[in-house]
Order: C-alpha cells, then sequence, then structure tokens
C-alpha cells in the first residue's frame, strides 16, 4: 500500500499538462500562461491628469495664491486644443491628457472659481509633476508585462485586455466527468427511501472541480450492475479525467475495478495509507487504447462522502493542477500553531477536518468536531485539513503542525 506522497509522485508520473490552445480572454481565468506577453501600447498613452483641477505651469504659482485666466476645459476622452501658456490655466478632469505647456495639476479643492468665470485663483504652490500620471509609467510599449508559467488572475486577465490580447496561449482546460455508483443513491431532489441517500457526492465534487478551475460534467449515477456501470464508464472516459465516487472497496458489489480494467484502463495503484480515503483507485487510459488518441486519467473515490472529498484535494486535484500546467501540482502545506489540544490515535495519516485562519502572529488552526468520514455536516465548517500522523500522538495547543487549505 502507497503512502500519500508514494501515490501522488504516481499521479505526476502518468499525467502530463494538456496542449496548448488559444483562448477568448474571458474564458482564462485561472488557466495557465503559456507564452510571455509584451504590451503593444504605453500605459498611460499619454501624460494624464490624476485629479480633478486644473492644469498649470509650476513656476506660474510658486508665489500662491496667483490668478490665472481659464483657456480650455478638458474631460476624459477629449484632446487639448491649447497649449498652456504663461499665466493660463486649463480645466482638467480626472483621465483627460495634460495640454501642453502645463507641467502639473492643482486639485479643484485647492482653487477658488466661480463656473461661469474665467479665471481661477490657485491657493497652493505644486512641485512640477504634481498629479500627473506620466506616459508609460505603468508599462511601456514592447515590454514583457507577463510570463509563462502564471495561472491568470482577474487583474492579469484585466492586464491582457489592456495590451490587445482578445485571446491568449494557455493549457486547456480539462474537463471531468463526475459518476457516483451505487443502488442506495436517490436524486437530490428526490426524498430517500428506506435504505437510501442522497447523491450528495456528485453535487460536492462538481463544486470541487470547479474550484480547482476544471470544468465538471456530470454523469448521474450508475448502478450496481454491469452493464449500467459499463455504459456510464464509457460515457465518461469522453472526459479528460473521470471521477468515480463508491464502488471501490472490497464489498461484493464494488464493480469499479473490474469495469475500468475491462474498459482498458490500466491500474496505476489501489489504496493509499490514508484515513479517511484508503480504497482510492488511480489509473490510466492509454492514448493508444482511447478510440481518438488522446490519454484519460481515472479516479475511484471511496462512497463516504468525507472519504471522497479528502482524496479528490489531495489525488484528484495534484492531476488537475498537472493537468492545467501548475507548478507546483502537489498539494502545498502550511505550518499553523494549533489553538486546542487534540489526541489523535490511529495506524494510518489523518486528514483532520479544521478551521484555518492568520494572524499577525502567523497561521492558527482548529479542529472541527469531526466524528469520521460519513460526517459530511462538519466540514462546512471547515475551510483545510490538518495531518495528523499515524500513531498515538497528544497535541497540545501552540503545537505547529501541517495543514492544506481547501
Amino acid at each position: 500500500m502507497l503512502s500519500v506522497d508514494e501515490a501522488i509522485a504516481a499521479i505526476l508520473g502518468e499525467v502530463e499538462p494538456r496542449p496548448v490552445v488559444n483562448a477568448p480572454l474571458d474564458d482564462a481565468r485561472g488557466l495557465v500562461l503559456a507564452a510571455d506577453i509584451a504590451s503593444d501600447v504605453d500605459s498611460p498613452p499619454f501624460d494624464k491628469s490624476q485629479m480633478d483641477g486644473f492644469a498649470v505651469r509650476a513656476g506660474d504659482v510658486a508665489d500662491a495664491p496667483t490668478t490665472l485666466s481659464i483657456i480650455e476645459e478638458v474631460t476624459a476622452g477629449n484632446v487639448p486644443q491649447c497649449p498652456v501658456e504663461t499665466g493660463q490655466a486649463t480645466r482638467i478632469m480626472t483621465g483627460a491628457p495634460m495640454p501642453g505647456g502645463a507641467d502639473a495639476v492643482v486639485p479643484i479643492e485647492q482653487c477658488d472659481f466661480t463656473d461661469n468665470g474665467d479665471t481661477v485663483t490657485v491657493r497652493t504652490s505644486p512641485q512640477v509633476g504634481a498629479f500627473v500620471i506620466r506616459q508609460g509609467a505603468a508599462m511601456s510599449k514592447g515590454e514583457s508585462v507577463l510570463t509563462a508559467g502564471i495561472c491568470l488572475s482577474a487583474s492579469s486577465i484585466g492586464l491582457l485586455a489592456e495590451s490587445g490580447r482578445a485571446e491568449v496561449s494557455v493549457f486547456a482546460r480539462p474537463s471531468v466527468g463526475i459518476l457516483a455508483t451505487g443502488d442506495e443513491l436517490v436524486p437530490i431532489d428526490q426524498k430517500p427511501g428506506p435504505g437510501q441517500i442522497r447523491n450528495s457526492n456528485q453535487t460536492m465534487l462538481v463544486a470541487q472541480v470547479a474550484n480547482a478551475g476544471a470544468t465538471p460534467r456530470p454523469l448521474g449515477i450508475a448502478r450496481d450492475e454491469r452493464g449500467h456501470l459499463r455504459h456510464k464508464i464509457a460515457e465518461g472516459l469522453e472526459c479528460d479525467v473521470l471521477c468515480l465516487s463508491g464502488g471501490v472497496s472490497a464489498g461484493k458489489l464494488d464493480l469499479v475495478p473490474s469495469e475500468l480494467e475491462a474498459a482498458g484502463v490500466r491500474q496505476v495503484f489501489h489504496k493509499v495509507n490514508v484515513k479517511p480515503g484508503k480504497p482510492v483507485w488511480f489509473g490510466r487510459l492509454d492514448a493508444e487504447r482511447a478510440p481518438d488518441g488522446r490519454p484519460r486519467w481515472i479516479f475511484g473515490l471511496p462512497g463516504n462522502p468525507v472519504s471522497s472529498m479528502v482524496c479528490f484535494e489531495l489525488f484528484v486535484r495534484t492531476a488537475l493542477r498537472r493537468l492545467m500546467g501548475i507548478d507546483p501540482a502537489e498539494p502545498q502545506a502550511v505550518t499553523a500553531r494549533l489553538e486546542t489540544p487534540h489526541t489523535s490515535r490511529g495506524d494510518r495519516p489523518t486528514y483532520f477536518p479544521a478551521c484555518l485562519h492568520w494572524t499577525e502572529t502567523g497561521a492558527r488552526v482548529m479542529p472541527v468536531d469531526w466524528q469520521g468520514s460519513f460526517d459530511l455536516r462538519s466540514t462546512a465548517d471547515a475551510n483545510a485539513m490538518i495531518l495528523f500522523p499515524a500513531g498515538d500522538n497528544h497535541y497540545t495547543a501552540g503545537d505547529r503542525i501541517e495543514v492544506i487549505e481547501w
């Protein structure tokens, strides 16, 4: 049975990034840039005013208060028609181009004037360049503004738009089929009958996939019958990744591993030394066995909801990050101080749901009142999981421990 680190290494050894594609900017958030980006313009493209006020020659108002003649008004989107000469000023709005001859802006709050008047009295003496944003201050034409390998955020998307990029070269967003298995499952809008439960795992995994930046494709419920499961697996193998929930343990109706083998999927590992989630399964459909010549990656997640959630965060998210070109792909732990004493017992490392928050002195974490892999309710209060090593371990408040955010 593999350790968590060995299982993650096996996943990274089998999964390779998706092809590079040109994606519309509106669909690029969360994807990884595949090529450097240079600006095709200066930003700002001209000297502009940072304030509503008056564009002046700083030398004219060195002995303020000084009264100047108003020669024109310039608003954003318009171009000044008259240069500012000695004894003159231009009324200017935020973002408007600076007129020739002017070298400073005096905010409107520091001036006295009437709307119908033709003069302004400036009460302060600005320095040259006051409240003026120079052309190219943010970036220059031809300057590299984004480098390959970054994950595109809202602000970097805005920068790409400012640089005139309607499309951008990125690693393709993977699709993830999500298939829940089991005769006990009913749709979430249906009240369970005797022996039945709602199919909450699929909905949870759809949200986790979306949070990871991939495209979820819910496939419904596969019954514990080989023909039906085989049909659903074939449908799921149209996606880049297939996540099955349930059917991977050692029960009589745990048919997933054998049906995946029948579909041509090569098992990479089955079972990991982890709690919760020991029965997790991972395999690959090699390119030569796929009808379209593209490999697929398949995860069989345990049916207990917290087991499924934890295995997604540890293993499936690692594969998705690798597919999307995100480096590092493996989970990144932070060190936090426990806020309360805790005792952890078990023969496997435990990933325990917890609340992580940041203070001026660093990260702090508190385990939630979690009862086991069936207890999804308690995880609603969690935003992370603590790694408690195997063994009989007693922790006191203030002890430092590894934590993975989700």
